[in-house]
C-alpha cells in the first residue's frame, strides 16, 4: 500500500515532480497525501486528507519550492485518516521521513523513544522511524547514512523509506525491506519512487533496490549503497520499457474501463510467447526444462483476484497436464504447519510482484525445503520474480485501476500455456493437440472482443443491479472461479454485497437467501455441465429469484419471465473462462457507474498490498 516519491534536482524545483509522481501512485492509496521540501534551510511541509489534488493546490498556494524533497500518498493502517497521521513525518524539525509498509514492533519502539524524550504527534507506526533516525543522527555525528543504517536495525516488519535532514541539502537516504523501491537517474537529478510509473515522465534509467539495501543519494545518483549484510554493493541500471501512453486515460472515463477494453491486445501480447515459440519449457526460464522434469506436483500461492486465476488453472493443470495441483491463499499458507515436498513446484501469482503475503508465503515454502519456484507476474524486476527460480511475465501493460481486470485474463493465458507445456513434456498432450491449443489461443483475442461488444446489453442490466443490496453468483466446474471473480468485482467497486457459490451447492444453504430482491448471476457456457446448471437455475426460479445468465451463442437458453440472457460468442472450449470473465467485469463496472462510486479508487482499498 502507500506510495512514496523523492527527488534531488540541481536545477529544478522538486515540487512538480513530487505532485506528478504522487498522482501516478495514487492507486496505491488515497486517504491522504503530503510533501516536504528543504527550502531556505528549513523543512517545509504540506499535508492534506483526501486526494493528491487537494494537497497540490495547497502546495501551490504556499509557493513551496526546493531542490530536494519527499512525498507520500497514504493507505491508512495505523491511525485514522487525519492530517496529523499523514506523511511526511518530521522529528524535531530535523529529520523528515516517508514510509511504505508496516513497522511491526512500533509499540516497543514508541515506548523506547518516549523514554528518550521524544513526543509523538500521530498514531502512526511511521513516526517511530522519524524519531529513531533523529536519535541516531545526533549520536552519529549528523551522518544521515549511518543514522538510517543504525535505526533500521531496530525495525521489524516491512518498509521502504526516504529520509532527508534539515542541515543536508545535498543528500537523501533511502532504505528497503520487503516493500518496493527504485532509484531513477536523470541529468543532475535523482528520483526515488515505489513504482516506475512515478518517474517515467522524467527519466527511463532505473535501478531497483533489493531487500536490506541502504543507499545515499545525491543529484549525481547513488553515492553509496550497502546490502543487508552491510557490505558495499551495486545495483544494475536498466532502461524502462514502460509506455507513457499506458499511464494516460486517453478517450476512456476510468482506468478500469480502459483496462477492460485493452484485454484483446493484452491477451494477444501474452499469448504471443506461445504462438511464436510453441509450448516449450524455456518460455518460463532457461532452467525450466530441468525443473519441469524434476517435479511431480504443483502448489499455487496467491491472493485476491490472482487466487481466482490460480483456482481456474487447477482445472487446466490437472485435466491437460495430468499433474496434481493444490491452490492456497498465501496469507493462510504461511501460518500453518506445512508438509514440504521437494519435488513440488511452488507457483506464485501477483500482478505487482510485491504482494507481501504472497512473498512471505514463498519465503516460507523455500525455508521448508521447496526447491523449485515459478513466479507469474506483470511487473518487471519486482520482488517475486527476483526471489523465484523461474519467471513468466504477463504482457498486460500497466494496470492502474485498483480492481484487477487485464492482469487476471493475462494470468489465465500464462497458466494455460504452462498447463499445455507440462502436458507435452509429460507425454499426455500430443503434437496435434498442442496445435489445436495454439489455434484456440490465436482465436482468443477475437472472442474477447466479441464479449466486449456485449457492453450495451450489460449496461442495461446494471440499472437493475444498482438498486440491489446483495447478489449471488453461480458457476460450475472451471467457471466457478469466474463466478468468484465476478462477485469480487461487484463488491470491490459497487459496495454491493455479493457471494459466489458452485451452482450445485445452491441447495445446501444459499438458496435460503433467494427471493425477488436477490439477483442471481449465472455463468453458464455450453460445456459438459450446462444441463446441471440449468437444473440449478430452476431451483432459483421456483423461489421467485431473478436470473441474469451469461451463456454462449450456441446454447439453447431462451429468455423468460425473470430470466435474462446475454450470449457471449460460440463456445470457445477450454479457454471459455477467459471469455466469460469480460461480461462479469463489465457488469461490475457499469453498476458502479450507476451507483456513482469511485470506480478507480474504491473506498478502503489500494492496488498493491505490501502490508500484512
Amino acid at each position: 500500500m502507500c506510495g512514496i516519491v523523492g527527488a534531488i534536482r540541481a536545477q529544478n524545483n522538486v515540487v512538480d515532480f513530487l505532485t506528478d509522481g504522487l498522482k501516478r501512485l495514487e492507486y496505491r492509496g488515497y486517504d491522504s497525501s503530503g510533501i516536504a521540501v528543504l527550502s531556505e534551510g528549513k523543512i517545509k511541509r504540506v499535508r492534506r486528507v483526501g486526494r493528491v489534488a487537494l494537497m497540490e493546490q495547497a502546495a501551490q498556494e504556499k509557493g513551496l519550492f526546493g531542490n530536494i524533497g519527499i512525498g507520500h500518498t497514504r493507505w491508512a493502517t495505523h491511525g485514522g485518516v487525519t492530517e496529523p497521521n499523514a506523511h511526511p513525518h518530521i522529528s524535531g524539525g530535523t529529520i523528515a521521513v516517508v514510509h511504505n509498509g508496516i513497522i511491526e514492533n512500533f509499540e516497543a519502539e514508541r515506548s523506547r523513544l518516549q523514554g528518550l524524550g521524544y513526543a509523538f504527534e500521530s498514531q502512526t507506526d511511521t513516526e517511530v522511524i522519524a524519531h529513531a533516525i533523529n536519535h541516531e543522527y545526533q549520536r552519529n555525528g549528523r551522518d544521515l547514512f549511518a543514522a538510517v543504517q543504525a535505526a533500521c536495525k531496530n525495525f521489524h516488519g516491512a518498509y521502504a523509506i526516504a529520509v532527508m535532514a534539515q542541515d543536508n541539502a545535498q543528500n537523501m537516504v533511502v532504505a528497503r525491506m520487503g516493500c518496493p523501491l527504485l532509484v531513477a537517474l536523470g541529468n543532475k537529478e535523482t528520483f526515488i519512487a515505489s513504482d516506475v510509473s512515478a518517474v517515467i515522465s522524467f527519466t527511463r534509467k532505473i535501478s531497483y533496490l533489493e531487500d536490506g539495501d541502504v543507499a545515499l543519494l545525491s543529484e549525481n545518483g547513488i553515492e553509496k549503497l550497502v546490502d543487508k549484510t552491510g557490505k558495499a554493493a551495486q545495483r544494475a541500471v536498466k532502461t524502462s520499457e514502460l509506455s507513457l501512453a499506458s499511464l494516460e486515460l486517453g478517450p476512456y472515463s476510468h482506468f478500469m474501463q480502459k483496462e477492460i477494453h485493452e484485454q484483446p491486445r493484452a491477451v494477444a501480447d501474452t499469448a504471443e510467447v506461445f504462438l511464436e515459440s510453441g509450448f516449450i519449457a524455456s518460455n518460463f526460464g532457461a532452467n525450466a526444462e530441468h525443473v519441469f522434469q524434476d517435479i511431480d506436483s504443483i502448489k499455487i500461492l496467491a491472493c485476491g483476484t490472482s487466487f481466482y486465476a490460480a483456482s481456474t488453472s487447477k482445472y487446466w493443470l490437472e485435466s491437460i497436464a495430468k499433474i496434481p495441483t493444490d491452490v492456497e491463499i498465501a496469507s493462510e499458507y504461511r501460518y500453518r504447519d506445512v508438509i514440504a515436498h521437494p519435488k513440488q513446484l511452488i507457483i506464485t501469482i501477483s500482478q505487482s510482484g510485491e504482494t507481501l503475503d504472497t512473498m512471505e508465503a514463498l519465503k516460507y515454502a523455500q525455508s521448508l525445503g521447496h526447491q523449485h519456484s515459478l513466479s507469474i507476474c506483470n511487473v518487471m524486476e519486482s520482488a517475486l520474480p527476483r526471489a523465484s527460480e523461474l519467471v513468466f511475465y504477463t504482457r498486460a501493460g500497466a494496470e492502474i485501476g485498483v480492481a484487477s481486470t487485464k492482469a487476471f485474463t493475462t494470468q489465465l493465458v500464462a497458466l494455460f500455456g504452462l498447463a499445455v507445456t507440462l502436458g507435452k513434456m509429460r507425454g499426455v498432450v500430443s503434437q496435434g493437440q498442442a496445435q489445436d491449443y495454439l489455434d484456440e489461443l490465436r482465436a482468443l483475442p477475437g472472442s474477447v472482443q466479441h464479449a466486449l461488444n456485449l457492453e450495451p446489453q450489460i449496461t442495461a442490466w446494471s440499472e437493475k443491479f444498482a438498486k440491489k443490496t446483495s447478489a449471488l453468483f453461480l458457476g460450475r466446474g472451471i467457471h466457478y472461479p469466474i463466478a468468484l471473480e465476478g462477485a469480487l468485482k461487484l463488491k470491490e467497486i459497487t459496495y454491493i454485497h455479493a457471494e459466489a457459490y458452485p451452482a450445485g451447492e445452491l441447495k445446501h444453504g444459499p438458496l435460503a437467501l433467494v427471493d425477488e430482491n436477490m439477483p442471481v448471476v449465472v455463468v453458464a457456457p455450453k460445456d459438459g455441465l450446462l444441463d446441471k446448471v440449468k437444473a440449478n437455475m430452476q431451483e432459483v426460479r421456483a423461489r421467485g429469484g431473478e436470473l441474469f445468465v451469461f451463456t454462449d451463442l450456441d446454447s439453447d437458453f431462451e429468455p423468460a419471465e425473470h430470466v435474462h440472457i446475454i450470449r457471449a460468442p460460440r463456445h470457445v472450449g477450454v479457454l471459455s473462462p477467459i471469455v466469460h470473465t469480460v461480461p462479469v467485469q463489465l457488469l461490475a463496472y457499469h453498476t458502479a457507474l450507476a451507483r456513482g462510486t469511485d470506480v478507480d479508487k474504491p473506498r478502503n482499498l489500494a492496488k498493491s498490498v505490501t502490508v500484512e
